[in-house]
C-alpha cells in the first residue's frame, strides 16, 4: 500500500497518527494534573521527566512528525474530496454531519497553531516576559512559570480556546479513528461516538481547569 499516495493508505496514516496523539494527550494530562499538588508536585514531575533525557526529545520529535503528517494528509483529503464533486459532496456531508464533524479541518488547523504556540511557550520558553527561575531545591520552577503565565487573562483564554478546539476535534475524531482502522461496526459505532465525547470532555475539563483556576487564583496560591 502506497501510504502517501493511496487514499485508503493516507486515511490509515491519519487514524494511526490520531491514535498516537490521543495517547500522548492522555499521558500529558496526567503529568499536568500534578500542578494541583502545588509547586513541589509539578516541579518533581518535571525534574523526573527531564531526567529521561534523549527519550523525551525522541518522543517529542515522533509526535511532531505525527502531527505534521496528520495535518498535511487531512488537508490533502479535504481538498481532493471537495474538488472531486463539490456540490454533491457538500450536500451529502451536510445531511449526515454534526458541527464537530463539519469543522474537523478547522479545529485541526486551530490545534496546529495552538501546538506551535504551546511549544514556543512552555517547551522552548521563547516568549517574552516569562518567569524563568529555580525553586528552593534548585530545580527549574515550572510552577512559577505556569502560574505567572495563566494569571494573564489573554494567555489563559488562548489555552481555553485551544482546549475547546481539542474537544470538538476529538468528539468526532475518536469514532472516525476506529472506523478507519476497521475496528467498528453498526453496533460499536454509537459506543465509540459516546466514548469520544466522554474522553474529549475529560480533556476539556482537565486541561481547561488549569488556566481557569489559576486565573481565578484558586490553584495559583
Amino acid at each position: 500500500m502506497r501510504l502517501l499516495s493511496d487514499s485508503i493508505g493516507r486515511k490509515a496514516v491519519m487514524a494511526v497518527t490520531g491514535l498516537m496523539m490521543v495517547l500522548f494527550v492522555v499521558m500529558h494530562l496526567l503529568g499536568n494534573m500534578t500542578i494541583f499538588a502545588g509547586a513541589n508536585g509539578i516541579n518533581t514531575y518535571a525534574e523526573k521527566l527531564h531526567a529521561l533525557g534523549p527519550l523525551v526529545w525522541v518522543t517529542r520529535v515522533v509526535m511532531l512528525v505525527a502531527v505534521l503528517a496528520h495535518l498535511v494528509i487531512s488537508i490533502q483529503i479535504t481538498l481532493e474530496n471537495e474538488a472531486a464533486n463539490p456540490t454533491k459532496y457538500a450536500v451529502d456531508r451536510a445531511l449526515r454531519a454534526t458541527f464537530a464533524s463539519k469543522s474537523m479541518i478547522w479545529t485541526g488547523l486551530l490545534l496546529a497553531v495552538f501546538i506551535g504556540y504551546h511549544l514556543l511557550h512552555f517547551t522552548i520558553r521563547a516568549l517574552p516576559g516569562m518567569v524563568l527561575g529555580t525553586d528552593a531545591l534548585g530545580r527549574f520552577d515550572v510552577y512559577a512559570m505556569v502560574t505567572d503565565a495563566f494569571h494573564k487573562a489573554s494567555i489563559a483564554l488562548a489555552y481555553v480556546v485551544g482546549m475547546v478546539a481539542l474537544y470538538l476535534h476529538l468528539s468526532h475524531g475518536v469514532q472516525s479513528l476506529f472506523q478507519t482502522l476497521g475496528l467498528s461496526n453498526d453496533k460499536l459505532q454509537p459506543a465509540y461516538g459516546a466514548g469520544g465525547k466522554v474522553l474529549s470532555t475529560i480533556f476539556l475539563i482537565g486541561y481547561g481547569s488549569i488556566p481557569v483556576l489559576i486565573l481565578l487564583a484558586l490553584a495559583g496560591k
